[in-house]
């Protein structure tokens, strides 16, 4: 089993209720029996030489948020302890935890490539309409202490109807700060979710791509998804499925047809642009 990228989410648990995600929209996910791997469950699905060839392992969720992980730091390690060249990488809201976690965790992703996205979508008086139960002070103090232990911060920023006049301001802010990027993007959920007091941005496009073959993100980059569950699947578009990895092959077969519903709206490809990739539509490296 080799591949080169993995996806992994820790855990199932959050304290936030964005309104379009999974955990908010999928009837059958069960807030009140949730799940957090461990280091001995990831011995038992991955093998020190699968681990060992890996290039990257980035952790975020489809249900979850890596920092509410109660084994995320020790995972980290691991990985670290088996491939000591491996690219680290976390997704989080950043509201969740204390400024020394979040200064640990700068600590552990000190690599080069290293690095950790920190989803805030506005300033103070936007951040909560979509990230709701995250507290935007919290998320701030928590991204400077993870760059003030010398982890790479990036910020991504969903823009809205509601926040797209802050997109110069968080920009300029994400750089005060010392973040390494601001990236902003425009969430592909608004037809497949709708929500009453979330809107497109007017200055930004749809990212919707609707016509097109299948260019598959998890066979370009060879890559793999495992859900807090541990079970692996070709990637998180497809963990709220029941589509897993040995369903794969099924999977790519439709594609010549009538392709599964989530490669559908996720990967379908005009002039080498996907669904996926037309999301980001601003992106800033600071110098």
């Amino acid at each position: 089993m080799q591949f080169k990228v993995l996806h992994l989410e820790p855990t199932d648990s959050c304290q936030a209720a964005c309104p379009q995600c999974p955990r908010e929209v999928d009837s059958t996910f069960d807030k009140k029996n949730l799940h957090h791997l461990s280091v001995d469950q990831i011995k038992n699905i991955l093998s020190t030489d699968t681990i060992s060839h890996l290039d990257k392992m980035f952790m975020c969720g489809d249900y979850g948020d890596p920092a509410a992980g109660k084994h995320t730091l020790e995972i980290y390690r691991y990985f670290r302890s088996i491939n000591p060249t491996i690219s680290l990488g976390m997704n989080s809201n950043g509201g969740l935890r204390d400024t020394f976690w979040w200064s640990e965790l700068g600590h552990i992703l000190n690599n080069e490539k290293d690095y950790s996205v920190f989803s805030i979508d506005g300033l103070e008086d936007t951040n909560h309409i979509y990230r709701i139960n995250v507290n935007w002070d919290k998320v701030i103090e928590n991204a400077q202490a993870f760059i003030s232990a010398g982890g790479s911060a990036h910020w991504d920023m969903l823009v809205f109807e509601h926040n797209e006049h802050q997109v110069e301001e968080c920009e300029k802010l994400a750089r005060d700060l010392g973040f390494k990027w601001f990236r902003a993007k425009v969430t592909r959920r608004h037809e497949t979710y709708p929500v009453s007091f979330l809107n497109l941005p007017s200055g930004w496009k749809n990212p919707i791509v609707e016509l097109g073959d299948i260019s598959c993100q998890a066979l370009n980059e060879n890559s793999r998804y495992i859900s807090a569950t541990g079970l692996m699947y070709p990637c998180c578009y497809l963990g709220t499925t029941d589509q897993t990895i040995e369903n794969f092959t099924t999977i790519q077969e439709s594609w010549k047809t009538t392709p599964h519903e989530n490669c559908n709206s996720t990967c379908r490809q005009i002039k080498n642009i996907t669904s996926f990739t037309n999301q980001w539509q601003r992106e800033v490296e600071f110098k």
